[in-house]
């Protein structure tokens, strides 16, 4: 499996670090479903940061295997669209990552995101994009 080229899209919640899209299998239970997969995921051929510029900077080189969970949601038919945000080195509650900035929560904005896992929460809810 190529990667597919990376891309720029509007994302009105800031969900994202990296956009593109990847599908594995044509058919399978999961065809037509839509995932962006979080910053903690080795995707082959994408840099995986945990959310810190540091560590990607010193960690540039692209995944040489795509992580099991991610390779059977692809397997099933998935489409990937991209990598989301996340708390920097998955440490934190509440969603905000200082280098980054923090993913505008759609259900309530001017409050936080919450969780590690922000930027596939706030992905799920203003994109209709469903949080892998």
């Amino acid at each position: 499996m190529v990667p597919a080229a990376v891309h720029e899209k509007h994302d009105p919640t800031d969900s994202f670090i990296l956009q593109f899209e990847l599908t594995g299998g044509l058919h399978g239970p999961l065809t037509g479903v839509t995932l962006a997969v979080k910053d903690l995921f080795d995707i082959k051929g994408y840099p995986t940061a945990f959310g810190n510029p540091k560590w990607l900077e010193t960690h540039a080189e692209p995944a040489a295997a795509t992580a099991p969970a991610v390779q059977a949601l692809l397997d099933a038919g998935a489409l990937i669209v991209g990598k989301t945000h996340m708390d920097e080195l998955a440490y934190s509650l509440n969603g905000e990552n200082f280098h980054y900035g923090t993913p505008v929560n759609a259900a309530a904005p001017g409050r936080i995101p919450g969780g590690s896992s922000s930027g596939s929460a706030v992905g799920q809810r203003g994109e209709g994009v469903a949080a892998g």
